[in-house]
């Protein structure tokens, strides 16, 4: 018996059991639809398809993120605008982008931390990056080892990103000069804490609309706060103007010059709370730092005179603007530095600041790793 020839035909794209593959949805510029990655999403004809990441370009041509000093506005700006991309995805049912697959981020954390270790360790997974957290307990810091040493050996382990927080400031610029792998700063000392001041520009635009023009008053422990002076930094460079408050016992000197003639023309002092929050846009409260000042002499009576002549309260609250939004970088010493009634009222947007830490920090680990695309 003679077999028919088969005669040329379509080709049938089968899978698995020879049941037909589903068609993908047409990826050519003329198509109707583009694939986003994500299910459920698609982008008309004619629009052209952005991905979740931005281009790296020379606004961002930065290896290291130890400061906002190094920064200029337009840096600060690529990074603010990723983190706005990446702020949609904690609302999706899949909280995941295969950016950073086959990246290895350390947390290298020797200062106790809550929400900036935990935020970094959930943006390296949220990239699909492998993260490693390690804290002094779990190093060999404990047997007596340098951090350069440390960090010499992690080094060794091939790591992407190394994001440190130590006690000695400038800690991350040593590391910075020796690693191979980029180097972030999650607070070294009373110097820096750059991805703080980032989330909370970031926080203040999605309020805002933008920061130039912006008056925001930063209230509580100056002296021995990094948030302050990156904050500082950020907010004058980006055309907000800056008023800092505090008594002068907790007042560093030479605050306002630490940015040179941007921040002595944006940037004024007062020890009068009513002084910084009269018209102010935004309100920032910082706690007392009460670890860093172990065997020193009290820098105020007591906590009470310290909330009675410093602390936002509902009363204080009206001498700023009627829209002004309430910050603090956490944790909060609730009836100290903030009454319970502002913290929790719908004028304080300091959670809201925490989820802008998450986004924030995807952005910098991923222009640090060179992964954005256009």
């Amino acid at each position: 018996m003679v077999r028919p020839v088969a005669t040329a035909g379509p080709r049938v794209n089968s899978g698995r059991y020879g049941r037909p593959r589903a068609q993908r949805r047409p990826t050519s510029t003329t198509g109707d639809e583009f694939p986003t990655g994500r299910r459920g999403l698609t982008v008309s004809a004619g629009a052209r398809y952005s991905h979740p990441v931005a281009t790296r370009s020379a606004s961002f041509a930065h290896r290291h993120l130890v400061g906002i000093a190094d920064l200029d506005a337009a840096a600060i700006g690529v990074i603010l605008d990723l983190a706005d991309r990446h702020q949609a995805i904690a609302a999706e049912p899949v909280k995941k982008l295969a950016t950073l697959r086959g990246k290895t981020v350390i947390n290298l954390f020797f200062e106790n931390s809550t929400r900036t270790r935990t935020s970094f360790e959930i943006a390296a997974k949220r990239l699909s990056a492998d993260a490693v957290n390690i804290s002094p307990s779990q190093s060999s810091a404990a047997k007596g080892e340098t951090l350069l040493d440390t960090a010499k050996n992690l080094d060794a382990m091939g790591p992407d990103v190394v994001v440190v927080r130590h006690a000695m400031g400038g800690a991350p610029h040593l590391l910075a000069r020796t690693l191979r792998c980029a180097v972030v700063n999650a607070g070294d000392g009373q110097h820096e804490h750059p991805t703080q001041a980032l989330l909370d520009a970031a926080t203040m635009r999605r309020h805002k609309g933008q920061l130039a023009g912006l008056e925001v008053a930063i209230v509580g422990d100056l002296a021995h706060s990094r948030v302050a002076r990156s904050n500082l930094l950020c907010l004058t460079k980006l055309g907000a103007r800056v008023r800092l408050c505090a008594p002068w016992t907790l007042l560093p000197p030479g605050l306002t010059e630490l940015g040179g003639d941007l921040t002595r023309e944006r940037s004024r002092i007062t020890t009068r709370l009513e002084d910084a929050l009269d018209g102010a846009d935004v309100v920032m409260m910082l706690r007392v730092q009460h670890e860093r000042t172990a065997g020193e002499a009290p820098r105020f009576a007591n906590p009470r005179e310290f909330s009675r002549t410093y602390g936002l309260s509902a009363r204080t609250l009206a001498y700023a603007k009627p829209d002004a939004i309430v910050m603090h970088p956490g944790p909060i010493n609730r009836g100290v530095e903030l009454a319970p009634d502002v913290a929790d009222s719908g004028r304080a947007v300091i959670l809201e600041q925490v989820s802008w830490g998450v986004a924030v920090r995807m952005a910098v680990l991923e222009l640090l790793t060179g992964s954005a695309e256009a």
